[in-house]
């Protein structure tokens, strides 16, 4: 089995005061941002300029996700929202070389798949301790099949 680190995501209420902090302070760099109307979230990448350099820079027109670079994503939800519970925290990221096989396995091991690969690129399954952690394939999407087309949510991720 091949898995690569990606990123942990934290939810903020200030992007700017997130950005200071981050940026000014701990040092890291913004490395890729994506705004979306329709979800009305900003997503920010940022990475330390040390992971850049020994990853061999920022390619240009590769998605975050396809970097090999450790960051650390920010997410800000344009309407106001109580992030209480440690919910400002979103997830762990790693890309797998077989979406299926990655999924299948957690089943094996009683790992309930909260959200299915019904795309073949995208999962989450939760930690016992109840971490959230994104699956995502290697490449491009594998085809969509079943079980995984069909699957529903189950609980949160």
């Amino acid at each position: 089995m091949s898995v690569e680190f990606l990123h942990a995501m934290v939810r903020v209420t200030d992007i700017d005061a997130a950005l200071k902090f981050y940026g000014d302070g701990l040092g890291l760099e913004e490395i890729a941002r994506y705004d979306s109307d329709a979800g009305r979230f900003t997503l920010v990448f940022l990475a330390s300029p040390a992971d850049v350099e020994r990853c061999g820079g920022i390619p240009e027109g590769v998605r975050p996700t396809e970097m090999n670079i450790p960051m650390v994503e920010l997410t800000y939800n344009w309407d106001p929202e109580d992030y209480g519970g440690a919910r400002n925290f979103g997830h762990l990221a790693y890309r797998v070389d077989d979406i299926y096989a990655a999924c299948e396995r957690f089943q094996g091991l009683g790992v309930t798949i909260n959200r299915p690969p019904r795309d073949g690129r995208m999962a989450f399954v939760r930690s016992p301790d109840g971490i959230s952690v994104e699956l995502l394939q290697k490449g491009a999407p594998m085809e969509p099949v079943e079980p995984w087309a069909s699957m529903e949510n189950i609980g949160s991720w």
